[in-house]
């Protein structure tokens, strides 16, 4: 997912798609212990999208902070 992608949704959105990227996160680790993880590749792109919105969750945030003040 991109970046633009996910400016473009709301803060409960967001958090709805890190919870998400968390559970496939933990699903992939269970698999990887097991050997019956497939495509190793995704485990990178899961901690790298919840990562990507873990920065915009803080920058909308920021943003709204600086609003206030």
């Amino acid at each position: 997912m991109s970046a633009q992608e996910l400016r473009d949704k709301t803060p409960d959105q967001l958090r709805d798609e890190l919870t998400a990227l968390k559970k496939e996160a933990f699903n992939l680790r269970f698999q990887q212990a097991t050997g019956q993880i497939e495509n190793t590749a995704r485990m990178r792109q899961v901690r790298r999208d919840a990562a990507r919105v873990k920065t915009i969750l803080n920058e909308k945030a920021a943003a709204a902070a600086n609003a206030e003040a």
